[in-house]
C-alpha cells in the first residue's frame, strides 16, 4: 500500500500533522505502537493537570475556614482520584482516534521500522510505502542506569500507574516534570524530598523567579536537598533507603526520578535509512522540518527544538500547511509562552533577565511582590510574583515572569501582547481591571532596577 504521507507517532504532533494533510486530499497512514494522544495526553499534560487541581484542594479547604466555611476533616481517596483520570484519558484517546478517522486517515497499531526513506515495516510483517515520511515518535524519560539499586526506581510514565498513593516519596530532579509530580504529592498529603544537583530548579528560567518558587516550596513543607545527588537506592522490609551524595539517608516508599527525557529513535531504523541525529540523539531538521532526506520530515520532541505540547502542534500543521497546502510557513521557536503547574505555578514569556541583558544592555526591570487579596483573609502565606522587562531604548516588553495563581493563564495573554511588540506605555495607557492580581500589570510605574545608565 502506498501513501502520500506516512507519520511514524501518534502524539500530538503527528496527529495534528495528519489531520491537516488529509484535509487537503492526502492519502495518509499513522503508525502508533502504544495508544493515541502521545505522552501529553495519556502520561503527562492532561492526567498530570487533573492531579494538580486535585492537590490544590488541600488548600481550598485550608483557606476556607477564614471565610467562615466550617471544613471537618477533609480525606483524600487516590483510588478515586486515578479511576476518574483514566477514565478521561480514556476518552481523549477516542477523540483523537474518531478525528483520525473523520479526516479519513488510516490508523495502523504496532512498532514502525524503516526498510529506506519510502519503505516502512509495521511489526516486523506489513509493509507500506510513503512518498513523504513523518518522524513524530516525541521522547522518553531518562534512565541512569549508573547507580546502583536503579532498578528499584521509577519514572514519570511509572508514576501514572501508581495504584496506590506512597506516603514517602523522594523526587530526583528540577525541572518541570519533578517539580510538577513533588508538588502533587507534597499537598496531597505524602512526605515528599526533591533531590537536585544545582543550587536552584528550573534551570534556564529567570534566576529571579527561580529563588522565588524555592522560597514557595519551602512554604509547603517540601524537603529540599540542593546539590545533592542519589548515590545508592537499597531495598529494606520497611521500605526503600536513599543515599545522598553527602551521606545523608532518606526513607521512602517510591523513588521518583525525572532526570530528563531522550528523543525516541532508537529500533526505528532512521540512522540505517541514512537520516542524521545530533549530537543528543534528536532527528535534525531545518527551519521546514526537513531532514538532510528531501522525503524525509520530523516534528516535537523527537527534534529537540522545544519540547512542549503546542510546538510540537504547531510544527506538525506547519509541516502539513507547507508540504500539502502549498504554503511557506515557518516556526517560531523563540517566543514561547509556556507555564510550570508547581503549587504555586509560573508563568513566564520571552526572555530571561539574564538573557536581556545580553540583547538589551539599557534594561528597565519592573517588579512586583503581594500578598493576593483572597489571602488576606485566609491567612495563606503564598506571594504574588510579577516581572516585566522593558527594553529602554524603544520601551517595548521583552519579559514576563510570575509566580502565584493563575499565572499560567495570564502567560498565554502577556505572549499575544509581546507577539504585538507591545510596548510599556501600552500596558500603562490600559485600565486595571480591579480587584485582580493581574492589574498589578498595568499599575507597575517605576522601574526597580534600571541598567546601563
Amino acid at each position: 500500500m502506498t501513501y502520500d504521507l506516512v507519520v511514524i507517532g501518534g502524539g500530538s504532533g503527528g496527529v495534528r500533522a495528519a489531520r491537516i494533510a488529509a484535509g487537503y486530499g492526502a492519502r495518509v497512514a499513522l503508525v502508533e505502537e502504544y495508544r493515541l494522544g502521545g505522552t501529553c495526553v495519556i502520561r503527562g499534560c492532561v492526567p498530570k493537570k487533573l492531579m494538580v487541581y486535585a492537590s490544590r484542594f488541600a488548600i481550598e479547604f485550608d483557606e476556607a475556614r477564614g471565610y467562615g466555611w466550617s471544613v471537618d476533616a477533609p480525606r483524600f481517596n487516590w483510588e478515586t482520584l486515578v479511576k476518574n483520570r483514566d477514565q478521561e484519558v480514556d476518552r481523549l484517546e477516542q477523540v483523537y482516534r474518531g478525528n483520525l478517522e473523520k479526516s479519513g486517515v488510516q490508523i495502523y497499531e504496532g512498532h514502525a521500522r524503516l526498510v529506506d526513506a519510502n519503505t516502512i515495516v509495521i511489526n516486523e510483517q506489513e509493509k507500506i510505502s510513503a512518498k513523504t515520511l513523518l518522524i513524530a515518535t516525541g521522547a522518553r524519560p531518562v534512565s541512569d542506569t549508573r547507580i546502583p539499586g536503579h532498578e528499584l526506581c521509577i519514572d514519570s510514565n511509572d508514576f501514572f500507574k501508581l495504584t496506590r498513593q506512597p506516603k514517602r516519596v523522594v523526587v530526583q530532579g528540577a525541572g518541570y516534570i519533578a517539580l510538577e509530580l513533588a508538588c502533587v504529592l507534597q499537598h496531597l498529603g505524602s512526605e515528599v524530598h526533591l533531590v537536585y544537583r544545582s543550587d536552584l530548579v528550573l534551570r534556564g528560567f529567570d534566576d529571579e523567579l527561580r529563588h522565588q518558587l524555592v522560597e514557595e516550596l519551602k512554604l509547603s513543607g517540601m524537603n529540599l536537598h540542593h546539590g545533592q545527588v542519589i548515590t545508592k537506592v537499597i531495598k529494606k522490609p520497611e521500605g526503600l533507603e536513599v543515599s545522598l551524595g553527602n551521606g545523608v539517608s532518606l526513607h521512602a516508599d517510591i523513588v521518583l526520578k525525572a532526570i530528563g527525557r531522550q528523543p525516541n529513535t532508537e529500533n526505528l531504523g532512521l540512522q540505517e535509512a541514512g537520516i542524521e541525529l545530533n549530537d543528543q540523539g534528536a532527528v535534525a531538521v531545518n527551519e521546514w522540518s526537513q531532514t538532510n532526506l528531501p522525503c524525509v520530515y520530523a516534528v516535537g520532541d523527537v527534534t529537540n527544538r522545544v519540547n512542549l505540547t503546542p510546538m510540537a502542534i504547531r510544527e506538525g500543521h506547519a509541516f502539513a500547511d507547507n508540504v500539502f497546502g502549498g504554503k511557506a510557513i515557518t516556526v517560531n521557536h523563540s517566543l514561547v509562552p509556556t507555564a510550570v503547574f508547581t503549587t504555586p505555578e509560573l508563568g513566564t514569556v520571552g526572555l530571561t533577565e539574564e538573557q536581556a541583558l545580553v540583547s538589551y544592555p539599557r534594561l528597565d526591570v519592573y517588579k512586583s511582590s503581594f500578598r493576593p487579596l483572597k489571602a488576606t483573609v485566609s491567612g495563606h502565606a503564598s506571594r504574588t510574583f510579577f516581572k516585566l522587562l522593558v527594553n529602554r531604548d524603544n520601551d517595548e516588553i521583552v519579559g514576563f515572569h510570575s509566580i502565584g495563581p493563575d499565572t499560567g493563564e495570564m502567560s498565554q495573554l502577556i505572549g499575544i501582547a509581546l507577539q504585538m511588540k507591545a510596548t510599556k506605555a501600552a500596558f500603562d495607557a490600559t485600565l486595571a481591571v480591579h480587584p485582580t492580581a493581574a492589574e498589578e500589570l498595568v499599575t507597575m510605574r517605576s522601574p526597580s532596577i534600571r541598567h546601563g545608565l
